[in-house]
Formats: structure tokens, sequence, C-alpha cells
């Protein structure tokens, strides 16, 4: 399984929120953890202002940024199509990044398929790996799921956000 995390929820792995025990689960049993490569930048942003806002001591924010940092190793990290984000902002109305986001996930989506048909064609056998796509930003699951993207957890959220 390949485990595709936005930032929202590659902080939950390090801050405790909502869902960061089920976000965890995930990721032990991911084959592959993956996500843009921008999100090194936003995780520590987001990190910085809890800083600032006193969420974390100096000593939580070096200890967080410093683990995320030794994780990050082992993260796959994608590129994006700035043309395909471009369009899911207009479509979806998503955030800049959010859209980064799921190009990139669709990127990996779009490689895995063309790549599975080759490995069948030589192996003569099916190869499925699943791709799931978690974020915290409602809007961004929806737009992953009407994507054809796998998105656990879209009633959770609407239940957290009172819907």
């Amino acid at each position: 399984m390949i485990l595709y995390l936005g930032s929202s929820s590659l902080i939950k792995l390090y801050v405790r929120e909502v869902d960061t025990d089920i976000i965890r689960g995930w990721v032990k049993a991911a084959e592959i953890v993956a996500t843009c490569r921008i999100a090194y930048t936003e995780v520590v942003s987001a990190l910085d202002v809890r800083l600032k806002k006193g969420d974390l001591s100096n000593s939580e924010h070096d200890l967080i940024v410093k683990q995320f940092a030794e994780d990050w190793q082992n993260i796959a990290k994608i590129d994006f199509d700035d043309r395909e984000a471009g369009n899911l902002v207009r479509e979806y109305g998503l955030t800049r990044f959010g859209a980064l986001h799921l190009s990139a996930a669709k990127l990996i989506l779009k490689e895995y398929r063309k790549h599975r048909v080759e490995l069948e064609t030589t192996h003569k056998r099916r190869f499925d790996v699943d791709l799931f796509f978690f974020s915290a930003d409602e809007r961004l699951s929806r737009a992953a799921a009407a994507e054809g993207l796998k998105v656990p957890g879209l009633e959770v959220i609407a239940k957290n956000i009172g819907r």
C-alpha cells in the first residue's frame, strides 16, 4: 500500500491531534509513505507557527523538527504538475498547496498505472497496489475522492467539523 500524506496529516505524526493514532497506524501498515516535495517546508513552517503561539516549547519544537528531518529521508518525495494543479484550484476551489498535493498524488497513480501494465505484460500476473490519500482538509479530501483516489475517513472528517 502507498500512503500519501498531505502536510496536515504529516504534522499529526509529531503533534498529538485528532486522528494522530489513526495516521500512525496507517503509516506502520504502509509499504511506502509519500508526499509532495513542498511538504517539508509546509510542516516546518506550521511547527514554527505553533512555537510562536506557545503550543510548543523550544525544546519540543527542536526535537520534533529534528525527528521530522530524520523521517523525511524515508518518505517518497513526489513532484507535481503545475498546470494540473492550477486546473485543480479552479475546479475544486483548492488552496494552492492543496492543489499541489493532489497533483502529486495523481502523478503517483499515473506512474503506477503506466508501470503496472508493463509489469503485468512481462510477468503475466496482476500487480495491484492501493494508494490512499490522507488530508485533514475536507475540501481537498473530497477533491481527491472525486479524482479517483481512495480517501479513508471522509465521514470522520465531516463528523469532526460538525457536518
